[in-house]
């Protein structure tokens, strides 16, 4: 089985060229009219607005029973929960508290996924932000873009995977699906050769507004290159794949004055539809399998992850980062549970 890391890099060096065959030459891969999700279930995280909502309800449409909704507004999860339930009277749909700034709210968000569900299928880990300006977490001290995107979205990743592993149907792999962007491929990841390297993150001086979003999808792709060593496709698929740039979401929503002006201009022109942007999702979820197990997928298709991690340079940089990341998190023993996927 061929997946990113075995793929040659890229050699797509000028990312306008990129930008413009994912928005403008791919096309969207829809599941068979004849897939039948009845009797499955799906948790959402971020599922009250934009492409979260959006995949939600397209997951409902192949007749999917039990949606959760894992939010940070339980009164926006119940506002887009009646929105859904208008069209889907038949599902049963649950809103769920998360707040991914918080490691108690994911702790306490993945102990009731073990105790709650007797069966789980898939989730979409969609939840992220894209800040224009240096802001800390409060409780972790870490910039946010890094903290949400990649820091709370991996341990909520390994809390999540036992979880998929034993509540999906036997002989059937759970899926793990983390958004990610083609702009993973433009990042410039400029505090890549400090050590240790996840504290400098927090340093202000390495903060690029642009390039901050953009290393944050690197990160996650360093951290799926290492988790595939640990799970197996026959337990839980991962994969990443990218929505492309979509108009009409939230992801934007610190722009002010003629940023937001020109974001939406640029949106308008250039942007992906919610519909076409969602099928991302469903694509990763639903019509790819085994074979796209810890694969960054762009385009539709299985792509390469950064370059750079194909370097020797990059590999030693993966294996640090990850390293550091289980370090962070061994208060919620990690270590214990990747070990456990690891068994057969």
């Amino acid at each position: 089985m061929v997946g990113s890391k075995d793929l040659q890099p890229s050699n797509a060096r000028f990312f306008p060229n990129v930008f413009f065959h994912n928005q403008f030459r791919a096309k969207p891969e829809w599941p068979s009219q004849t897939t039948n999700l009845s009797d499955k279930v799906a948790i959402i995280t971020g599922g009250n607005a934009g492409l979260g909502l959006e995949a939600a309800s397209q997951l409902l449409s192949f007749k999917l029973s039990h949606l959760i909704l894992a939010v940070r507004s339980t009164k926006k999860g119940e506002a887009a929960a009646k929105q859904l339930l208008s069209q889907y009277p038949k599902a049963k749909i649950e809103i769920w508290p998360l707040d991914m700034s918080s490691m108690d709210s994911i702790r306490a968000f993945a102990r009731r996924v073990d105790t709650d569900l007797s069966r789980l299928d898939m989730v979409v880990l969609n939840a992220g932000v894209r800040k224009l300006s240096f802001d800390t977490v409060r409780s972790t001290g870490h910039e946010e873009t890094i903290q949400i995107n990649y820091l709370s979205t991996v341990l909520l990743t390994i809390l999540l995977l036992p979880s998929l592993k034993s509540k999906s149907p036997p002989g059937t792999a759970g899926r793990l699906t983390i958004v990610n962007a083609a702009l993973a491929l433009a990042a410039k990841f400029p505090n890549r050769n400090e050590v240790p390297l996840l504290p400098s993150f927090d340093d202000p001086k390495y903060f690029d507004p642009i390039d901050r979003y953009n290393s944050s999808k690197v990160l996650a792709h360093m951290f799926l290159w290492k988790l595939v060593d640990y799970v197996s496709a026959n337990d839980v698929i991962v994969n990443l794949p990218d929505p492309g740039f979509v108009k009409g979401t939230d992801l934007t929503r610190d722009a002010r004055g003629g940023q937001k002006v020109a974001a939406a201009l640029f949106g308008a022109i250039t942007g992906r539809t919610k519909k076409d942007g969602a099928s991302t999702y469903l694509d990763a979820l639903v019509n790819k399998g085994s074979e796209s197990h810890g694969c960054f997928i762009m385009s539709w298709q299985i792509h390469p992850f950064a370059g750079f991690l194909y370097t020797p340079e990059g590999k030693e940089i993966t294996e640090r980062l990850w390293e550091e990341t289980l370090s962070e998190f061994d208060f919620a023993g990690v270590r214990g549970i990747l070990d456990s996927m690891k068994r057969t």
